[in-house]
């Protein structure tokens, strides 16, 4: 233990106090939105038992993810980072405000099941379009804060923090929801949601690099042409985008909790919770395990291992055999967010990081959210345990068709050349 201290002290990513600041909020953002989402997709299961209604969540989310994500990249790299990432959040405060509302059982009284159910879609509609703008914003702050030379350590702490929030998140939303109900842990969640914000105003503004003044089509154009001619960030991305598509298994939690594993909000809290214990777990380990060398093949195995503990959950019939699949998965995913975005922060440009980071946003809302709608059609049509099952073996020829497809695999390098070592 004590190593481990002497090391978070001695880490000079960490020493930077602006980028601590980043970590805190960053944290806190991601804490809030995974705890909203459980709420929201808990509450939406409760109120209509059906799992398509967790398969629609996703597809509100995704539509405006990817068609914002378009011409967010362009905004963003043409705005201060700081700034951008500041209307964010205050655009999150008024939305969680909004679900609170909607939480009531007075509301629910007043408008009825139906309409409240359709309002909380319409609220995941814009909340996926805020995060088309969030997601590159945040991306483009972290690669204007950190030296080059310290992008793949940074990497790890965000990624870090990340989980954190995704931890905490849904475990205190589900316990909130559990002692005192669906109101308060949305007006829990408005709270976080404004540390989050006193946590950015600590970062100063940054500097604006992109100076040029081009068509937003222009600019898009660009944007893709660069992500499809770099092949690490296409492969990269693709294969995260392909095995998550397939193998997520988080949309149906609901449906495991209430009908399957039988273990209530607080049980579900802990499973939503599970993937990103996981990945904190791994992320202790990588900050001393380097993955500069072979990283590839670490890519490829991980996302099978990803494959093989879906598999697990979705045979699953007892909580803490469920619990320790996800575990795994998300111990295995963390590795993938690694390898990715140290890939992202290294082979892009400053002067196109929104464009790129709003490329990925597209590419990882396109697998998580559309993975949901998958999750939830395939679940009304062949079960909830065959469907869970069949994402873990597609992620596995997903993995199969890339090994042959992608050559660069074998020599990718995480290593800053020498001229960026700044």
């Amino acid at each position: 233990m004590r190593p481990y201290i002497s090391f978070l002290v001695k880490n000079k990513t960490l020493n930077i106090p602006v980028f601590r600041s980043y970590l805190l909020m960053r944290s806190a953002i991601i804490m809030s939105l995974n705890m909203q989402i459980t709420i929201i997709s808990y509450l939406v299961y409760k109120l209509t038992k059906d799992q398509l209604s967790l398969g629609i969540i996703g597809l509100a989310e995704v539509i405006p993810a990817v068609v914002f994500s378009l011409f967010s990249g362009h905004i963003v790299d043409n705005r201060e980072k700081r700034n951008s990432l500041l209307q964010c959040i205050i655009a999150y405060l008024f939305l969680s405000a909004f679900f609170v509302l909607l939480a009531t059982d007075w509301f629910r009284a007043q408008a009825g099941i139906s309409l409240t159910v359709w309002l909380i879609y319409a609220g995941v509609f814009v909340s996926g379009a805020i995060r088309a703008f969030l997601s590159p914003s945040t991306f483009a702050l972290l690669g204007l804060i950190i030296p080059k030379k310290h992008y793949a350590n940074a990497g790890i702490w965000s990624s870090t923090s990340w989980h954190l929030g995704a931890v905490i998140g849904p475990l205190l939303g589900g316990f909130i929801i559990a002692i005192n109900g669906f109101t308060s842990s949305l007006i829990a969640v408005f709270i976080i949601q404004a540390v989050s914000l006193a946590a950015l105003l600590r970062i100063p503004k940054q500097a604006i690099h992109k100076t040029n003044k081009e068509s937003i089509m222009k600019s898009l154009g660009e944007g893709l042409r660069f992500v499809f001619s770099t092949q690490a960030i296409l492969v990269a991305l693709s294969l995260d985008m392909f095995a998550v598509l397939f193998g997520g298994a988080t949309a149906l939690l609901p449906v495991y909790a209430d009908d399957i594993l039988k273990v209530g909000e607080v049980g579900f809290g802990w499973l939503r919770a599970a993937p990103a214990i996981g990945a904190i777990i791994m992320s202790g380990f990588l900050a001393f395990i380097p993955l500069k060398t072979k990283a590839g093949p670490k890519l490829l195995w991980c996302i099978m291992g990803f494959g093989a503990s879906t598999i697990l959950f979705g045979i699953a019939t007892n909580f803490w055999v469920a619990l320790i699949a996800l575990l795994l998965g998300g111990a295995f995913d963390q590795i993938s967010v690694v390898i990715r975005g140290t890939i992202l922060q290294l082979y892009t440009p400053d002067n196109m990081r929104g464009r790129v980071a709003a490329v990925n946003t597209m590419f990882i809302s396109s697998s998580n959210e559309l993975g949901a709608l998958e999750s939830g059609i395939t679940a009304k049509w062949m079960g909830t345990v065959p469907a869970v099952v069949f994402g873990g073996i597609m992620t596995f020829i997903v993995v199969i068709v890339t090994f042959f497809s992608a050559p660069i695999l074998k020599t990718l390098s995480l290593k800053p050349k020498q001229d960026d070592k700044t």
